[in-house]
């Protein structure tokens, strides 16, 4: 386990955790609308277990508070979602969006400079002309290496309302951004415009029961996009359908069961998350209580239901005062698609294996995570008498809760956001 550091500022509390395609690059967005993106340690001989370690690789501001003269509010800072685009080249670049404004940017490395030019002194001082007498050739000379990171597109003001939801598309030319009401699909070339492929915003909006909490775009379908609702439903779009697709083309719900209905109902059956599996035949959405993984062929229910902490349905009432029921929990797949990952409170988070049905709770905090120390399975005692390594339900801290996290796409290797900590944990080497 690495505690990648922590300070109290209401700023830094983490908003977003990503990994690149290739697991080598971290990034973290916080509420102050800073990027931090963190790089692997390769091993050396002299550090043979440093592999594994993550060090911060640059820092930037992508996002700063702004005002909206016209409606009188403000647009804070936050980040949202980052997402990375596939590397084409030696520079990374990757999506990062607060609640209204979508930046592309750009990390490259320089470790060289020019020098000797012909018409500037080494200080940039330009030269009389009448003492250049001779012609020189600039050569390139070795610096310390910088990491830049550069702003190459803002895409702006195609969002009335807050963007939730950022997803590259699998062609990696196009992508799209989910507001509560709408979905646009841009090109990454292209930032005057944008098409807008869901509208569910009602003509009168009184008459709104529901608004769209996440989307995704299929992992190898282009054409293929899914969105989920505050009412615990998952539509399916093809945009080879028509160019509007507000008719879905399937619909996934699973019936409610009349006799757990209560008050709450419809509030933690709303979704908080939904992710493609990255085979792209399943998907996974997570809501206040579960994690589901859905068969795409199977619209009517999902083939695996796994309860996070269905420990807490007897505490909705004082989880709706303090406002924690509605907490946006995500969810994530391992690289082979095999275990799924989610986070709950009191620092816990739960690990599911698909195969055995296998589940454990972890838990990040920097009295459990010394470095290369292992972690103790955790256990939630509901009533009755608690065993000695129990926690009690009624002493679960719900300030501490782990909404945010990552699975390196090809190792066991996850990243997992505490409020202001940032904790790196990988299986036990050997």
């Amino acid at each position: 386990c690495n505690n990648m550091g922590k300070s109290t500022l209401l700023s830094d509390i983490i908003s977003t955790v990503e990994f690149n395609y290739s697991g080598e690059l971290l990034a973290t967005g916080d509420k102050g609308g800073r990027v931090v993106i963190f790089q692997r340690e390769q091993e050396s001989k002299n550090r043979p277990h440093s592999r594994g370690e993550y060090n911060v690789y640059s820092t930037f501001q992508s996002h700063e508070p702004e005002f909206d003269y016209l409606k009188s509010l403000e647009i804070e800072e936050k980040i949202n979602k980052i997402r990375w685009l596939p590397q084409q080249n030696a520079a990374h670049f990757l999506l990062s969006t607060n609640d209204k404004t979508i930046k592309l940017w750009k990390i490259s490395e320089r470790d060289k400079r020019a020098e000797g030019y012909n018409l500037k002194d080494e200080d940039g001082r330009l030269r009389d002309p009448f003492r250049i007498t001779s012609l020189r050739v600039p050569v390139l000379m070795p610096m310390d290496l910088m990491v830049e990171a550069s702003p190459r597109r803002i895409f702006a003001n195609a969002h009335t309302y807050h963007i939730n939801s950022i997803s590259v598309n699998s062609d990696h030319e196009t992508y799209l951004s989910a507001d509560d009401l709408r979905i646009n699909l841009w090109h990454l070339e292209i930032t005057d415009r944008s098409f807008n492929i869901v509208d569910i915003k009602p003509a009168n909006m009184e008459e709104l029961t529901e608004v769209i909490t996440a989307a995704e775009c299929h992992p190898h379908q282009c054409n293929v996009f899914v969105y989920s609702s505050s009412k615990g439903t998952i539509r399916l779009c093809d945009m080879r359908a028509a160019a509007l697709c507000d008719r879905h083309t399937k619909f996934f719900e699973e019936p409610e069961d009349p006799s757990s209905r209560s008050f709450f109902s419809e509030i933690i059956s709303s979704i908080s998350d939904v992710k493609f599996s990255h085979s792209g035949r399943y998907m996974m959405t997570r809501d206040y209580l579960s994690v589901k993984v859905w068969d795409l062929n199977m619209e009517n229910r999902p083939v695996e239901t796994y309860q996070v902490h269905e420990y807490l349905r007897s505490k909705l009432c004082s989880l709706y005062e303090n406002d924690c029921i509605f907490d946006k929990f995500e969810c994530c797949w391992n690289g082979s698609d095999g275990a799924i990952m989610t986070g709950s409170y009191n620092n816990f988070f739960r690990m599911f294996d698909r195969n055995s049905r296998r589940d454990i709770t972890l838990e990040a905090s920097r009295e459990s995570s010394k470095p290369r120390a292992m972690l103790k399975p955790r256990k939630v005692c509901t009533g009755g008498k608690r065993k000695k390594d129990e926690i009690s339900v009624d002493s679960l801290d719900f300030n501490k809760k782990i909404l945010h996290t990552a699975w390196h796409p090809k190792e066991n290797v996850i990243a997992v956001a505490a409020t202001n900590n940032l904790y790196i944990f990988q299986d036990k080497i050997n």
